[in-house]
């Protein structure tokens, strides 16, 4: 292998690249996220990082406190130049790890810049750049994918979680995998193609592998988790197969790339309400929470285009709705022993000089409610060129993946024939860029999240004729009765250095049956079910593999209309952006099937032939789905924001709360009063745009000010509460924005008012909603979106099921995506007497009395300004309580040895892109 340092042969900047110094991205904390033992425990003890570990941090913090001072000539100080190549004097490396390929890193952010000569040169390039930058996370992942995580990297609370949730979303066999691998091979030409560059990209990164072992430099992880002994080199890091890349898309589609499935949980509200109001007003009720199609909603496509998609037929049939009380969460551990039981800790002996590194991932290698965790995240800003200062589209867009040390994504430059494009991929299926640009085109996706996972209800029964209960383990198919598939993953652990938990074992078995996996049991008119879940992409999670192939091929990406047949191949549920120097355009992707007209997607359906999916094959889980130009789809608008929201009129939304306040309105109110303003408009205006939404509280902005009206209907005489109302109106006025008095203060302006609303928002809900619901159906709300979505994740009044598990995760950056602004908004526009599209079937607050509401809003406030900043921020791992700005911070969550610091919050894209392009082929 030849290896050169900066006095390498200099690459010349790409000569395909049309950007002309117009394209920038940023992928915070830093691309580098492979770090030795040495460099592991001299971060412990000195506090020193890799290089490029935490470059990135910087510029992408310091946006937050400066973006109303932002021109183009100024972005490059917040981003990263992304232009192909490295310019003469800006290479660090050049390493050819074979003939055919060499990989250029460069001086500011050490990417790696991957040159083939031939296509499989560049694909062995890119499976040795990703070992080198994310090695021990893509073994990670890998675990995860096969619910392996704590026998692999310990048996932490947190990563028996994590292996729990994914095996019971996405349970595979070998042969499982394997078969996806062999479905690629069977996909024409350009699957043939893309097994070529699988295979390609894991000589590259098995390569990586044995000289990094060889040599001692692989990550440090491996030893302190008792996988490589530090004295004698004796272990192992087992080399990757394609079936370990399709358990890690595995883990990337359950993550982001799906949507649905909370059926059981719509027909408890349903059933609640029709408990409360009687069936006829209970309907509707549980129709107006549900805002399916809210009239009010925030659109990505705005020009009247209808998507019908989704939504209740008028004489649902087939409704499978549970007895009340029966449903029970499907048991999937299994003779637990140690640990898995006692949660207990051991005594460790480490060497001394290992002894600093003692219990790194004491709490888990990652968080355990990373799938539980919502994943509506990512946003983009698109504008057309008829709107902007030359006359070429501009693009502000990125994906909203959570914040780790390193990032889930990796960022790279590929360069081969018929390969050519910059940007990130995740670790482990980056042999094609998935977001990021092309020699004249960019792309970019926010998580769409329609709904392509049903719950079906199948009969339990017995084959020996014993009786059946819901614990019984076969079913009624088509009168047969028939056992159901186990599929067992048998996990156990022992303490290492870096975990310290005590020995331990369990089983963990999910039942899959023909209607997909058993989630939960329950009884529908005294007689046992269980309620499956069958998602369209399961057993297909490698299927895209072919859209990702053409986004990178610049013969594939030259027009909008190409862009929009590639991401069409995509089936995640994806919201797809693309700009060229001329166009911009939109296309929503996924496999949505084609149901029987009868059946209601938003409740739970009897397993039976007459309901099933059009076309469907229970073997393959191959189905029907809708065509192309049913999904939602344009070229041409004016300009297109998404924040994971409402993608069309019809298309209907797949939870709950997607109504007239959506974060996502923080983008289109800035973007469209730009657009409409008539001025031209650049790229550091929609840079501004984005970050100024970054920054500003959603309540604060969209229902603070119903909320003041409500109160300012009679004179407000209570001096504690008139204190707390006009802090609260001048933070309005300051634009309700979480922003520090000047950037580092780490202390926010109106920090009080910022307090009150936190403590406040909580309680109001309750006192507004509370007494008019009744108690199960407010529970059962709960259960089905959580009430609160604050920046620190705190504050999160009255949670029921898995609805409210993302508002365990703090430090996150991503809020306000769930909570119930728009009731809120709407109930309260209904008793000021003022118009309503879609109101909610019934008033709540005060019973609808305007006196009676503001009372209620009064008595919380007082409540709420009297909580002592200690209570409303309580102590965490890494702030003490009382803490405003550090509760509300952004902590980079390691992944592995090396930690970052806590940068200040905002609500912003983890990858982002700034692109505008002045050419075109």
């Amino acid at each position: 292998m030849f290896v050169a340092g900066v006095s390498a042969p200099a690459e010349a900047a790409a000569t395909n690249d049309y950007c002309v110094g117009q394209c920038n991205d940023i992928l915070p904390p830093g691309e580098n996220g492979n770090a030795t033992l040495a460099d592991i425990l001299a971060n412990r003890l000195f506090g020193t990082r890799p290089a490029h570990t935490d470059d990135q941090l910087k510029p992408y913090e310091q946006l937050a406190g400066n973006y109303q001072q932002l021109t183009n000539d100024t972005i490059d100080d917040y981003f990263n130049d992304s232009s192909f190549g490295v310019a003469s004097g800006d290479v660090a490396s050049t390493i050819q790890p074979r003939s055919d390929v060499k990989i250029v890193r460069d001086k500011k952010t050490g990417v790696p810049h991957v040159y083939g000569s031939t296509r499989s040169g560049t694909e062995f390039g890119a499976g040795y750049a990703a070992a080198q930058d994310r090695l021990w996370m893509m073994d990670v992942f890998r675990h995860v994918g096969r619910g392996q995580l704590s026998g692999f990297a310990g048996g932490a609370e947190a990563n028996r979680s994590l292996e729990q949730t994914f095996w019971a979303a996405a349970p595979y066999t070998e042969q499982d995998l394997q078969s996806q691998v062999d479905r690629i091979a069977q996909s024409g030409a350009e699957g043939a193609q893309a097994l070529s560059d699988i295979s390609a990209y894991l000589e590259g990164l098995n390569s990586y592998i044995k000289q990094s072992h060889d040599g001692r430099y692989f990550p440090g992880e491996y030893v302190l988790t008792g996988h490589v002994d530090a004295i004698t080199n004796a272990g192992d890091i087992a080399p990757f197969t394609a079936t370990d890349l399709i358990a890690i898309a595995g883990v990337v589609g359950a993550l982001f790339g799906t949507g649905g499935g909370g059926e059981v949980q719509s027909a408890l509200v349903k059933q609640a309400a029709e408990a409360r109001y009687g069936t006829q007003l209970g309907d509707q009720v549980w129709q107006s929470f549900r805002e399916q199609n809210d009239p009010e909603a925030d659109l990505t496509l705005h020009d009247g285009q209808t998507f019908p998609y989704g939504a209740s037929p008028a004489n649902a049939q087939g409704v499978a709705t549970p007895d009340p009380g029966s449903v029970t969460p499907q048991q999937e551990i299994y003779d637990p022993t140690g640990s898995a039981v006692t949660n207990a800790k051991a005594e460790v002996a480490a060497p001394g000089n290992l002894n600093a590194a003692k219990g790194i991932f004491d709490n888990g290698v990652l968080p355990g409610a990373m799938l539980s965790d919502k994943h509506g995240m990512s946003n983009a800003l698109v504008v057309s060129g008829q709107h902007t200062d030359d006359g070429h589209p501009i693009a502000v867009f990125g994906p909203q993946t959570g914040y780790f040390a390193p990032q889930l994504l990796m960022l790279e430059e590929l360069q081969g024939p018929g390969i050519s494009s910059r940007g990130v991929a995740f670790a482990g299926t980056n042999f094609y860029v998935q977001l990021g640009r092309g020699q004249d085109y960019a792309w970019s996706a926010t998580s769409a999240s329609q709904d392509i996972t049903d719950t079906f209800a199948v009969p339990l029964c017995t084959t020996g004729g014993s009786v059946v209960t819901k614990d019984s383990n076969s079913y009624l198919d088509n009168g047969q009765c028939v056992p159901m598939e186990a599929l067992e993953v048998d996990d156990s652990w022992s303490p290492t250095i870096a975990d310290s938990t005590a020995k331990g074992s369990y089983k963990l078995i999910v039942y899959r049956t023909r209607y997909g996996l058993v989630q939960s049991r329950a009884t529908i008119g005294g007689k046992p079910v269980a309620y499956t879940s069958q998602r369209s992409t399961y057993r297909h999670e490698a299927d895209s593999i072919i859209g990702f192939q053409k986004f990178n091929d610049p013969a594939q990406m030259a027009t909008a209309q190409q862009f929009q047949q590639a991401a069409s191949q995509i089936n995640y549920t994806f919201n797809w952006f693309y700009v060229n120097s001329t166009e911009a355009a939109y296309y929503n992707s996924g496999w949505n099937p084609v149901r029987p007209s009868t059946v209601d997607p938003n409740l739970p359906v009897l397993g039976e032939r007459r309901y099933e999916w059009a076309g469907w094959d229970p073997a393959t889980n191959d189905a029907q789905h809708t065509t192309a130009a049913e999904h939602p789809n344009s070229i041409g608008q004016d300009y297109y924001v998404s924040w994971n929201n409402k993608q069309a009129q019809g298309y209907t939304a797949a939870g709950f709360g997607d109504g007239s306040v959506h974060r996502s309105d923080l983008l289109d109110d800035r973007l469209g009063a730009l657009v409409r303003s008539g001025q031209k408009l650049s790229r550091a205006d929609v840079t501004k745009a984005m970050e100024d939404a970054a920054v500003t509280d959603l309540r604060g902005e969209d229902v603070l000010p119903e909320l003041l009206k409500v109160i300012d209907s009679q004179p407000v005489t209570d001096p504690a509460q008139a204190k707390a109302v006009e802090q609260l109106r001048t933070w309005l006025s300051h634009g309700a924005k979480r922003v520090e008095t000047t950037p580092g203060s780490h202390t926010y302006a109106d920090a009080d008012a910022i307090r009150v609303l936190d403590a406040w928002w909580p309680l109001l809900v309750q006192a507004e909603f509370g007494p008019g619901m009744g108690k199960d159906l407010f529970t059962a709300m709960t259960g089905a979106l959580q009430i609160n979505e604050s920046p620190s994740n705190g504050q999160t009044g009255p949670t029921s099921g898995s609805a409210g598990a993302n508002e365990s995760v703090p430090h996150r950056g991503s809020a306000f995506q769930f909570g119930w602004w728009s009731y809120v908004d709407k109930d309260l526009r209904a008793v000021l007497g003022e118009p309503v599209a879609g109101g909610l079937a019934q008033p709540y607050c005060g019973g609808g009395d305007l006196a009676s509401c503001r009372t209620a809003l009064l008595t919380t406030l007082a409540q709420a300004a009297a909580q002592p900043a200690s209570e409303v921020y309580p102590a965490d791992d890494n702030c003490s309580a009382g803490q405003q700005w550090c509760a509300d911070s952004i902590v980079q969550r390691p992944l592995g040895g090396v930690t970052d610091p806590a940068s200040t919050w905002q609500n912003r894209p983890t990858f982002q892109q700034v692109v505008q392009f002045a050419g075109h082929r």
